[in-house]
């Protein structure tokens, strides 16, 4: 395995180059198709998952059934790290949104790691502080938002994370359906169409190859975040 492809990972970036091979070493890789259960909520966790390439949905079943998005991962994110620290149960549901290639350490050589490599724990906790705040800020656009705002919300949390920003605009590219969309904010799938459309014609979003434009995004933001 290329140790630059963990040098990328910010959980690892500052591992010098013995301790990458020696992680490289400990690593597992396993390919899954798209819309493959990875990891099921309250199966018993023992392994870190690093995305290497394909995108994922983090996920729960609310009380009537319906699917609750709580995030959508990337190359280079991770997952499943709570379970190896606390001992209990997996907390959500993971699903591939594309075929994934995925990157398996189990829970002893985790925690070996972190004892080794106090920084590893630093990253993790900076990490998990951020994934807080998106849940928090997810959580008052649920509570306090109509549904064009939390559909507003929703692309600005998909920006954040995977958007690129140029000259003030963002670039969306590889946005989940309309489906997964509906499911991280709330709403029905036919609520993120009409809301889309709606931001097109008002000249708020564009529609571009592969995905969509977000024009003027800092006043987006302002406005929806």
């Amino acid at each position: 395995m290329s140790i630059s492809i963990l040098r990328q990972i910010p959980l690892f970036a500052e591992l010098d180059y013995d301790e990458l091979v020696k992680l490289a070493n400990c690593l597992q890789t396993e390919k899954f198709k798209k819309d493959t259960s990875v990891v099921l909520e309250t199966d018993e966790g023992s392994t870190l998952f690093i995305i290497k390439k394909g995108q994922v949905k983090i996920s729960r079943g609310s009380n009537s059934g319906r699917e609750v998005i709580l995030a959508i991962l990337g190359e280079g994110d991770f997952f499943g790290e709570m379970s190896l620290l606390d001992g209990l149960s997996r907390s959500a549901n993971v699903i591939t949104l594309t075929d994934s290639e995925l990157l398996l350490l189990h829970r002893d050589d985790f925690l070996l790691f972190i004892e080794k490599n106090p920084q590893i724990a630093i990253s993790l906790l900076k990490e998990l502080a951020l994934r807080l705040r998106k849940s928090d800020s997810q959580i008052k656009s649920l509570s306090l938002f109509d549904a064009t705002g939390r559909v507003a919300a929703a692309l600005i949390h998909f920006a954040e994370d995977r958007g690129i920003i140029k000259d003030g605009v963002v670039q969306l590219k590889g946005l989940p359906s309309q489906r997964d969309l509906a499911n991280m904010a709330g709403t029905s799938r036919e609520t993120i169409s009409r809301v889309l459309n709606r931001f097109i014609e008002e000249g708020i979003v564009t529609k571009s190859k592969g995905g969509y434009l977000i024009n003027n995004y800092e006043q987006f933001k302002e406005k929806y975040g």
